[in-house]
């Protein structure tokens, strides 16, 4: 069976885009519509599209590292219409676009600093089939972890140990640019514009040198990024901010985190009891 495929970027179609994602992304739905958000709304250089059928949608978009790999980076087709190719139809669309744009290579994988998820979770096995039988080659595992957000996040004792040793840790709320400048000399451009796009953002610093940060929902829902300058390791900073940005999710009413493409497993296990939960397959193929 054919499905005609179309652009669809309109705020209409987008509007869509985010009832069908609601209903398909079982796991992710109560973020789901906030992400096909997102993912419009990315850095203003990145070239991106949303592309649809009747009951499916997929968003694709070009790397900015590496203009040759392209990703997929939303695929959600509506349970009542799954079974009829529409989802094999989008993901062809979606790599005819890459082509079109130059792209040499598809991913199943994030495209940082605006994604969505670190590849396809491995309970989404609908999804990895597809990319499977499409002739994707599996490369790569990420994973999350998960803070349950009823834990003791306190930090007072840590403020005032930090604070007898000249150290204080704020909320980013009139720093924004300067804690993104900081960010951007120890680590990268894209972490800079997750801190100045993330809906919350703490850093510690010391005689106005900024020391550490870190970040929540520049990927709705989720922690991340976060780091410390080398000469503030050991401090505790840290353990500090990611309490606080914990501490904020909470406020906003979560009951759980996910500590996005983690790297320190035991760091965040030690800090706030988070577990390695969420498990994601990357996938690539060459577009010929």
């Amino acid at each position: 069976m054919s499905h005609a495929v179309r652009a669809a970027v309109s705020a209409t179609d987008l509007a869509e885009a985010a009832r069908i994602a609601t209903a398909a992304l079982t796991l992710d739905a109560a973020e789901a519509a906030d992400l096909v958000g997102s993912l419009s709304r990315p850095p203003a250089e990145r070239r991106w599209t949303a592309l649809a059928t009747d009951g499916g949608v997929v968003m694709a978009s070009l790397s900015a590292t590496d203009p040759g790999n392209g990703h997929i980076d939303l695929l959600a087709v509506h349970p009542s219409m799954r079974g009829q190719g529409r989802g094999r139809a989008l993901v062809g669309a979606a790599e005819e676009w890459l082509r079109g744009q130059g792209a040499r290579q598809a991913h199943f994988t994030g495209n940082p600093p605006c994604y969505a998820w670190p590849g396809i979770d491995v309970r989404y096995t609908a999804a990895a089939c597809l990319a499977e039988s499409l002739g994707y080659e599996r490369y790569h595992v990420a994973w999350n972890m998960t803070a349950d957000l009823g834990a003791d996040l306190s930090v007072e004792d840590d403020l005032r140990r930090l604070e007898a040793s000249g150290v204080r840790v704020h909320a980013a709320d009139e720093n924004r640019e300067g804690v993104a400048a900081f960010v951007r000399e120890h680590w990268n451009d894209l972490w800079a514009w997750e801190a100045t796009h993330a809906a919350g953002l703490h850093y510690a610093e010391r005689d106005g040198r900024v020391l550490g940060f870190a970040a929540w929902g520049a990927r709705p829902g989720w922690f991340g990024p976060m780091g410390t300058s080398p000469d503030a390791r050991g401090l505790g900073v840290g353990r500090v901010l990611l309490r606080r940005c914990l501490a904020d999710q909470r406020a906003a009413g979560q009951a759980s985190a996910q500590i996005g493409w983690v790297g320190p497993l035991r760091f965040y296990s030690h800090a706030v009891g988070a577990r390695a939960e969420r498990v994601f397959w990357l996938y690539r193929r060459d577009l010929a």
